[in-house]
């Protein structure tokens, strides 16, 4: 029966058919098969809409509504700026001041997505005028954007802790060196292709100067609203005086005053446009929430995990090479499926057969959102690919090539942050 389903599943997926129905359609096998199943079409139809029924899950709407107003108040040129008047001048410093900008837009958006179009819509034009190569520096964005997902807040976090039931606050936490780490790899890349490549300094030293004009004090008061913004959501959850769902409140409510009011980049009619979008990115994932609750549940009462673990054989309790087998097929999992989706299929499935072996349920969301986040650069899906495609025209292949070196630092990170848990679990210890 276990196999049955994995083949139902591979062919829908195959052939487009949306994941949600995908999702529900497999579960739902089992009973149609047989009649005498504990999970027939009620259960499976009351597990769907149990999925939903979840405080936690109120902070995915909410963080996606706060990004998406941070992206229209155009908080991350803010941003742009400080980071650009401290390293500007030095090697590879545009670009660097890129990536340190996504990193800390990911503390606002959550969203890789979100991440890569809030800041390359702003940066890609001011690099291409500086006299860097156009295709370079869309890789470069939609590479760094991935850290939208990692760097806490993170939808994929949450929606990992829904189906594993690891706490999400924890993840937050244990999110922040691996993102940095992966930060530091990219820039070191990025530093060495400016090395190499050579920059025009008098283009670059043109547009820092401009910035270094208007004064430390004033740029920093002019930024102060967007660079405390992270730390109120990030400081709220980690000093207990809010949930991560209560945190995701907040950020709307900040995010509102500072649009309206404080940098009065947004008017009151601007907002109907944001909640559209903000449904329109929200329904999808709801049904798949939903939807995935109920695959969950039936994969354990098929007992699927023990089926797989019988598969595997000895790999099975080598540590070292299980864990190996599931970053290759994360890997490849997400070059065709988006991070949710994913999230919500597989970890019913893979941690079971990791928590015999001492992974840390944190450590191991970690590991599983790293991977995928790599998957947002990787075709056919890679959506930031195609981000970065629409803000610069140029293809998304051609943008994946480009984008090699960059997936390469990202994996260097990825096999420390698997094999070094200390990286992911020191501040939560």
């Amino acid at each position: 029966m276990v196999s049955n389903i994995f083949i139902v599943l591979v062919i829908l997926l195959i052939i487009s058919t949306p994941v949600a129905i995908t999702l529900m359609m497999v579960a739902s096998f089992p009973g149609l098969i047989d009649p005498s199943f504990a999970a027939n079409a009620h259960f499976v139809l009351r597990q769907v809409l149990g999925g939903m029924e979840s405080t936690p899950l109120l902070a995915i709407p909410l963080f996606i509504l706060s990004g998406i107003i941070m992206a229209r108040g155009g908080v991350s040129k803010k941003l742009f700026d400080v980071f650009s008047f401290f390293i500007g001048k030095r090697t590879g410093g545009m670009p660097c001041a890129v990536i340190v900008t996504c990193l800390f837009y990911g503390a606002i958006s959550g969203s890789a997505p979100a991440t890569t179009a809030a800041v390359g819509t702003m940066t890609i034009p001011i690099l291409v005028k500086m006299g860097y190569d156009e295709t370079f520096c869309a890789s470069l964005v939609a590479v760094a954007g991935g850290l939208g997902v990692i760097i806490p807040p993170s939808i994929p976090f949450i929606v990992y802790g829904l189906s594993s039931g690891a706490s999400v606050g924890a993840l937050f936490e244990a999110g922040i060196i691996p993102g940095i780490l992966i930060g530091a790899m990219l820039m070191l890349y990025a530093w060495y292709y400016c090395k190499t490549k050579g920059e025009d300094k008098e283009k670059i030293n043109a547009v820092v100067n401009e910035i270094h004009s208007k004064g430390l004090f004033a740029l920093l008061k002019d930024s102060f609203w967007a660079l405390l913004s992270p730390i109120i959501i990030l400081g709220g959850i980690y000093s207990g005086i809010v949930t991560p769902t209560e945190a995701a409140v907040v950020s709307v409510v900040y995010a509102l005053i500072i649009g309206l009011f404080v940098y009065k980049t947004l008017c009151f009619n601007d907002l109907k446009m944001i909640v559209e979008e903000t449904i329109r990115t929200l329904a999808p994932i709801m049904f798949i929430l939903g939807t995935a609750g109920a695959f969950g549940k039936v994969l354990a009462l098929l007992q699927a995990p023990q089926t797989i673990a019988t598969l595997l054989g000895g790999v099975a309790n080598n540590k070292i090479l299980l864990l190996l087998i599931i970053n290759i097929f994360l890997l490849f999992d997400g070059m065709i499926v988006d991070t949710s989706p994913s999230i919500l299929i597989l970890t019913p499935i893979l941690l079971p057969l990791v928590a015999p072996l001492g992974v840390d349920v944190v450590h191991f969301g970690i590991i599983m959102v790293v991977n995928l986040a790599i998957g947002f650069v990787t075709p056919p899906v890679g959506v930031n690919l195609y981000v970065a495609s629409t803000l610069t025209n140029i293809s998304p292949l051609k943008i994946a090539r480009h984008a090699i070196p960059f997936l390469i630092m990202f994996g260097i990170a990825l096999i420390l942050i698997t094999y070094i848990p200390q990286i992911s679990l020191w501040l939560i210890r």
